[in-house]
Parts: structure tokens; sequence; C-alpha cells
């Protein structure tokens, strides 16, 4: 070897030693745009409130945060998509109610819930409305539950379909003030509250979001809100614990996700990107002007929340013996 060439490696190595470290993966990280699955068609309150926070997330991890709608199989196909997405971040998944509902409700998913997603927060917590038809004889829960018991499965509900949040909220209702009603299912929520208001239907479960401006201009006659507390939204509804039925709570809510296995460092810049966007007074007032409430907590509690909802929720399908359509 002659000199030149022996003093070529030495001098590669003081070079490198000159450069600054190379960037890892996750320091980089984000590196190229980020999509957020939505379990649900366009138009929803998921796919609202994902687009709501998207452009504030964009913002924070300087790159864009686009919304790829896979709706259908009550949240399983877009859950499906999202539980075989490789765990760099780049997928995120925004779910439902159903999210609590169909690990008890369908006897064989395409993946398992509890090991195929992380939390990262929730959105937005929309209390339930029990309301009806504003010309029903029942002007008061107690009125209804005094119609079911004298005539049991002759009054009716609406639902947007069978295994929904409202439908299993309803049922709920039903098993703690042991009466019985008959079911209608519909395709959709929309469908549903039309015809409640339409006077073909007499009583719907609704999300208070959904429903709010039809119950402030006496299309709806709400009876009871089936949370905790009473809906600032609606201050002068008692909860149906005030009317008379007590644990009977429900919640429509919409959380986000990852699949499982995204590396914690990159977790914990997706949920700070969340939790500022949620902390925007803009957010913030647009998730309250539709009756939502903040979730208070990260995805510690979000884990919590979830397994109580889906206890919940699975004792109410097994009690009522519910099977999908």
């Amino acid at each position: 070897m002659t000199p030149r060439l022996r003093f070529l490696p030495l001098a590669a190595a003081a070079l490198c030693l000159l450069l600054p470290p190379a960037a890892t993966a996750q320091d980089a990280w984000p590196a190229k745009p980020i999509t957020i699955v939505v379990t649900y068609p366009a138009g929803g309150a998921a796919d609202m409130l994902a687009r709501l926070v998207a452009p504030k997330m964009a913002a924070t991890l300087g790159q864009s945060v686009v919304i790829d709608n896979r709706g259908g199989g009550a949240g399983q196909i877009g859950a499906a998509v999202v539980a075989r997405a490789k765990p760099d971040g780049y997928t995120l998944m925004v779910d439902g109610g159903g999210y609590a509902i169909n690990p008890t409700l369908f006897p064989k998913l395409p993946y398992d819930t509890a090991k195929a997603f992380a939390p990262v927060g929730i959105l937005g917590v929309f209390p339930l409305v029990l309301t009806t038809t504003p010309t029903f004889q029942a002007k008061s829960v107690k009125d209804l539950v005094a119609m079911a018991k004298a005539a049991p499965d002759t009054v009716s509900y609406a639902s947007p379909g069978t295994g929904s949040t409202q439908h299993l909220a309803t049922e709920q209702f039903l098993q703690q003030a042991k009466v019985r009603m008959t079911h209608i299912p519909y395709k959709g929520g929309s469908p549903a509250m039309a015809d409640v208001m339409g006077g073909h239907v007499p009583v719907y479960v609704a999300n208070i979001g959904s429903s709010l401006a039809n119950i402030r201009s006496a299309k709806l006659a709400p009876l009871a809100v089936m949370a905790a507390r009473r809906s600032p939204s609606l201050p002068d509804v008692p909860t149906l614990a005030e009317a008379g039925v007590p644990n009977a709570e429900a919640y429509e809510w919409n959380g986000m996700f990852l699949p499982a296995g995204v590396p914690p460092a990159i977790a914990a810049k997706l949920g700070d990107a969340l939790r500022a966007a949620l902390a925007a007074p803009d957010v913030r007032e647009r998730i309250a002007s539709v009756g939502g409430e903040a979730f208070l907590g990260g995805p510690a509690e979000m884990a919590k929340f979830i397994e109580q909802q889906t206890a919940r929720m699975g004792k109410v399908v097994r009690d009522g013996n519910i099977r999908p359509e």
C-alpha cells in the first residue's frame, strides 16, 4: 500500500468525527404525510372531528394530515386497514362507539381489538338523548315507562341499525327500567330521526350533536339526557337517573388510535399534537356547539374509559341476546 492510500482510512475516520451524528428515524419523524383512516363515511361526527383536528395536527407536526374514509361493516372495514398498517405512526384511526361494541356483538372480527390498537386520545364525548315525537302521549320518562309496562311491545322505538350505539343505549334503558318496546332498525340515523319527527315511530335515542337543532326547533321532544350530569346544551332536560332510571348512561364518542407497536417516541408526538389541536379555542367551540364535551385524560384514561364502555355495552348485548343483522 502506498503512503497516500495508507492514510485514506484515517482521514475518512477523522472526517466522520467532525460531522454531526445522523438523526435517528424517530428524530426525523414525520418525513411524509400522515393518514387518518375514519371508519365511517364522510359527513358524520367521526369525519367532522377528524377533519377538525387534522389541520391543527399538521401544523404541529410539520407534515400534511389527510383523511381516508373507510366506512362499512360497523367500523370493521376501516379498523382492519389500520390493524394491518405498518406501525410507524403514519397511519391513524378515528373510530366511534362501535369500537367498544363490536368485540361482543360480532363473534369473529378480522382483528383482535384488544391487541391490534393503541389509544392516542378521545376527540369528543357526546351524551345521548331520549327523545320522542312532540305529539306523543308520553311527556316524561315516567310516562313512557308506565305506557311500556301497561302494554309491553306496543310502543316502538327507532335506531340507526341493530347493534348501533343508539340501539344498545335504548336496550340498556329498557333493561334498567324493566320494560319492553319494539325495535325498528333503520339504515342510518337520518332516516330514523326523520320518521320519529314525522310521527311514524314515537321514540328515538339520539346523538345530542345530530339532534340538537331539531330539539331546539321543537321537532323532537327530549325526555332525558343519558349522561352522569345534565348537558350544558340542554340544561333543563333531566338525566335518566334524575328521571328515575339509574345506571343507564350512554354516550357516543370518537377516539383516535394507532396500530399496536408504534415506537413510544412517535406515539408521544402524535398524542401531543392531538392535545394541542383539542386545546385550540376554535376546535373547542366547534365541538361544544354540537353538544360535545371534552375528555380529560390521555391514552391511559382513554384505555380505562373504553374498557368500561366495552364491559357496559357487552352486558347489554348478552342480556338482550342481540345479534347482528
